[in-house]
Order: C-alpha cells, then sequence, then structure tokens
C-alpha cells in the first residue's frame, strides 16, 4: 500500500494550517522542516534591506539553511511525498530548498504546493525539481494563505 508524507516548512504558520488539512485528508504522517536557528520577524521583514532574508536572496549571505531535522524517519517507507512553503521572492523558502537537497526522491512522486498572500506559483516547483535528486515531480499547487478548508480538502482529494 502506498504510504504518503507530507512535510512543510512554514514561517508564520499558514503553511502549515494548509499542511495539516492536507494530510488529514489524505491520511498521511506530517513533517516540519526545522531550521537550527528559525527565522524571526525581523528576519522576514522585507522592506528592510539589512534582513536575513534580504541578505540572503541578494547573495550577501549563504542562502542554504543548516536544517535541525533533515533526516526524516522511516524516509524509505514513503511512495509519495508532498512539500509545502511559503513563496519568497517567487521561489520556494530557502528553508525548503535545503531540504530538498539534502534528500533523496528516487522511486517516490512529489506533490509541490506552495503558500502566498500574492504571488503565484511561478516555477518554484520546477526550481525545487532542478535541485532535487530524482523523483517523479507532478505540478504544484498555490493555495493562498487564508484558503478555505473545502478548497485544499478538494485539492489534496483529487490526489488520491
Amino acid at each position: 500500500m502506498a504510504k504518503t508524507l507530507v512535510t512543510y516548512y512554514s514561517a508564520q504558520g499558514h503553511t502549515k494550517r494548509i499542511a495539516e488539512i492536507i494530510a488529514k485528508t489524505l491520511n498521511a504522517d506530517l513533517f516540519e522542516i526545522q531550521l537550527k536557528e528559525p527565522y524571526t520577524k525581523e528576519d522576514l521583514d522585507w522592506t528592510n534591506p539589512t534582513s536575513r532574508c534580504n541578505q540572503k536572496w541578494e547573495g550577501k549571505a549563504e542562502k542554504d539553511d543548516e536544517l535541525k531535522n533533515k533526516e526524516v524517519p522511516n524516509w524509505a517507507d514513503y511512495d509519495r511525498v508532498l512539500i509545502g512553503y511559503p513563496i519568497w521572492y517567487s521561489v520556494a523558502a530557502f528553508p525548503v530548498v535545503s531540504f530538498v537537497k539534502s534528500q533523496d526522491f528516487s522511486e517516490k512522486t512529489v506533490v509541490p504546493f506552495c503558500v502566498s498572500h500574492s504571488s503565484d506559483l511561478g516555477d518554484s516547483d520546477l526550481k525545487l525539481k532542478d535541485v532535487a535528486s530524482g523523483g517523479e515531480w507532478q505540478s504544484g499547487q498555490r493555495f493562498f494563505q487564508d484558503a478555505k478548508e473545502n478548497e485544499i480538502t478538494k485539492w489534496a482529494e483529487g490526489l488520491k
């Protein structure tokens, strides 16, 4: 029987809420991507040119984030992995890129989903696929950060 994992990074709780709804709908396991040095509200302030995110985006700081938990329990048991992330600078949040680089997606179906207030999916899903090690990557899905539960559930049910 196929086993599904919903993994996500959520800096402000929006992606977490959506990931939890998807995991419940799919009866999937849930794994939160965590950082050794979590982002603060100030780190995420895109209006401040010296914020951590802006420094990373502008190439003045290393974009890869050190993960607290890149080892996913029972990783080999999962056939399908959904990856949830907020959109930062029109791409997947830096911690998610670090996570994707650290995993072997061979023999897994990967379904990205992003959460944003105003940005669309863009090619964030394709850029993740480009840094990934293997896997059958499907097209991503974008949700508004305040997406209704029935909208999320309907999309997830379509994956069954």
